[in-house]
């Protein structure tokens, strides 16, 4: 298929465009096969470029001869576009239809992107399960790395590599695999080097009604413990729905035959029910009624900070039974994707130094997130705004990244990044010239070559150029476990995300500049002082040599 058949105008001229505090621009409208661009002749007027993958929806309206666009993106953006003519209108009005809704992903911007800066690093092997296991095995030799799912043939959302005890070989994952939802039997997430205690992650167990057992997985499971210790079985559905899901040939680990397991049920919700969440926020957020009581009342009725809660309080629970009890646990909820995923990464956040860090946060989200099998070309291909709701759409990633934010809000000072580096995150995992959130699985990238065909994400995010913008200045290296409160009272509103484009963010980038600056400064002053100290110490100490005898 050509672009070219999907663009009926391509140009139009003496379009005015609107965006909340900033004045109209007029200019000429292009399409290209990937993005919508209005350039303006004017000297210092900032050129609009949007990719078709961010178009979220669009509205059309029209007064006499001049039709109005209004697109609403998936970063939660909305601009309007007057467009003299009614024809130009609706053509133009099509086409971006026709090209933010393509079905084909190789069709997808990514794969036609070519880097205008220089390639340093090769973000695609900068975290290689086998580099992220040289970080734990000196430390423990329990482990090992398999390679029972090279061909994907047992688990398809699984990626090749995967860290197992080394007392179970790879005939038994296999058995395992049959046990488990999706064939995602249970596998190393994260080695607390404190105590040797372990997060395990999986997908439930396939009991169904008739109680089925595996002793391979029993003796798998059994295999973290240490002699005389207890474990902890996290199910991330209430006790109801993991009842339920034995009708459908689910269930959960039966106590008789994991003896020394205690099962804990920690309900996370999921699918359209965190959808909808969303859209009623961002429907609350662009309420232009001013109204306090109104804007409260749809706060509350989104449901977005309980589920924010909800989450931080099993990631706390797991953080506490690793670190406080020293208790190994494993971690699942029905496919193991979603809220299994979010909870292990943010206990590892809560639990480990390095996860805060730019590249560590990094490694986690290569790790937990896309080689753990996170679709996200499900859950992420649409957003707040559009009128078709598929049910596998979930906003998964979107309330980890704000549980993270709810933590370097109370610890401003333990993470080297900053608010405006999960931001990024958030729109690349949207929409993006990239390819690492492109596919829902490892197996789907290996079958698009993503690694050949498009570039990875870290490799323009790690260059020294960019890295200072998601540069924490406040970063002072903290070795402890932090503990975030889950207080209703400490858990607000990310307005980085959700009230962004509702305000002047001219200012609050010059605030933050400003802010930057003074820290540096007062670095620089800092620096000067200690300086005067180390000579004043010196002066002192040659004026003692002089007058002893």
């Amino acid at each position: 298929m050509e672009f070219a058949e999907l663009i009926k105008t391509p140009r139009v001229d003496n379009v005015v465009l609107h965006r909340p505090f900033y004045p109209a621009v007029e200019g000429t409208l292009c399409l290209t096969g990937h993005h919508l661009i209005l350039s303006s002749r004017q000297d210092n007027t900032e050129e609009l470029w949007l990719l078709h993958s961010n178009i979220d929806a669009i509205d059309k309206r029209f007064v006499g001869s001049l039709g109005t666009i209004i697109i609403k993106c998936k970063d939660f953006r909305i601009i309007q576009l007057d467009i003299p003519g009614m024809e130009e209108c609706l053509n133009i009005a099509s086409s971006i239809e026709a090209l933010s809704t393509l079905d084909s992903i190789t069709l997808m911007y990514p794969f036609f992107y070519r880097p205008m800066f220089e390639v340093i690093e090769d973000g695609w092997h900068s975290f290689l399960p086998e580099q992220e296991f040289e970080l734990y095995s000196s430390a423990t030799s329990e482990w090992r790395l398999s390679y029972v799912n090279t061909e994907f043939a047992v688990c398809p959302s699984y990626p090749p590599i995967v860290t197992v005890p080394k007392s179970i070989d790879d005939e038994a994952l296999r058995k395992v695999a049959t046990f488990r939802h999706g064939g995602r039997f249970p596998v190393l997430s994260y080695y607390h080097k404190k105590n040797g205690m372990v997060i395990m992650r999986s997908g439930q167990p396939l009991t169904g009604t008739n109680g089925r057992r595996c002793k391979e997985d029993e003796k798998l499971i059994n295999a973290t413990l240490r002699a005389g210790k207890r474990g902890y079985i996290i199910d991330t559905r209430s006790l109801n729905v993991a009842q339920q899901a034995r009708a459908k040939g689910g269930g959960f680990e039966q106590e008789a035959h994991y003896p020394q397991w205690r099962r804990i049920h920690k309900s996370i919700e999921r699918y359209h029910t965190l959808q909808e969440s969303l859209i009623k926020l961002v429907e609350a957020c662009n309420d232009q009624t001013h109204n306090m009581d109104r804007w409260l009342s749809k706060l509350e009725a989104s449901n977005w900070l309980t589920h924010i809660k909800e989450i931080l309080t099993a990631a706390c629970l797991a953080a506490q039974c690793i670190d406080r009890e020293g208790a190994s646990i494993l971690i699942h909820g029905t496919e193991g994707t979603d809220s299994t995923l979010q909870v292990t990464s943010l206990a590892q956040i809560i639990l480990e130094p390095r996860s805060r860090t730019i590249r560590g946060f990094e490694a986690l989200i290569e790790r937990e997130w896309l080689q753990a099998g996170h679709p996200f070309q499900q859950r992420c291909a649409q957003s707040a705004y559009c009128n078709t709701k598929q049910k596998w759409e979930a906003p998964v990633f979107l309330l980890f990244l704000d549980c993270v934010w709810q933590i370097l809000r109370q610890f401003p000072c333990s993470f080297e990044f900053n608010e405006n580096f999960l931001i990024m995150l958030f729109e690349h995992a949207y929409a993006s010239q990239f390819g690492t959130f492109l596919g829902n699985n490892e197996s789907e990238r290996c079958k698009l070559k993503l690694q050949q065909k498009t570039m990875s994400l870290w490799s323009w995010v790690n260059q020294p150029g960019e890295l200072s913008k998601f540069t924490n200045p406040l970063f002072e290296a903290n070795n402890l476990v932090i503990w975030p409160s889950v207080a209703p009272q400490s858990l607000p509103l990310w307005e980085g995300i959700f009230l962004r484009w509702n305000r002047s963010s001219k200012y609050l980038d010059e605030a933050y500049e400003e802010m930057v600056n003074i820290i540096e400064y007062n670095k620089e002053l800092q620096a000067k002082v200690n300086i005067l100290r180390r000579q004043l110490a010196e002066l002192e100490t040659e004026d003692g040599m002089q007058e002893s005898p």
